[in-house]
């Protein structure tokens, strides 16, 4: 296996649109990830335990359960409190950011995001996932 920046990561999207998660499954699957996807906050937090993803991008704007809480409740569990929790939105708020982070949130893109965007955002996290293997 080559050493590098390009490592694959178990990539979990969350987003109630179809579209979203249509795009980011196919620029994941593009940049050589392995990618489930679930469409609110229920479906995730079940697919989260069965696939204990490297990387998790959670829309907030969600039905029955928004990002944030399913933010703060896949943190509130040892097992994935260190997994990285990347927002996606509409709006690109300083609210919205500072709420992410208070849930615990990594990072955040915002919609429409681009390929090189949502890759360049797993690969921050990669090289940092690369680091806590050895």
């Amino acid at each position: 296996m080559s050493t590098g920046a390009h490592l694959p990561m178990k990539v979990l999207v969350v987003d109630d649109s179809q579209t979203v998660r249509r795009s980011a499954e196919l620029f994941l699957r593009q940049g050589g990830h392995e990618v489930l996807l679930a469409e609110d906050g229920f479906e995730a937090l079940a697919r989260i335990h069965d696939f204990a993803p490297d990387l998790v991008f959670c829309d907030i704007v969600m039905p029955r359960l928004d990002g944030y809480q399913t933010c703060a409740i896949i943190k509130r569990n040892a097992r994935f409190f260190s997994t990285p929790v990347i927002m996606l939105s509409s709006k690109d708020g300083v609210f919205d950011k500072a709420r992410g982070k208070m849930v615990g949130s990594s990072d955040y893109l915002t919609k429409p995001f681009t390929k090189e965007a949502l890759l360049q955002a797993v690969q921050a996290f990669a090289s940092h996932h690369a680091g806590n293997e050895s």
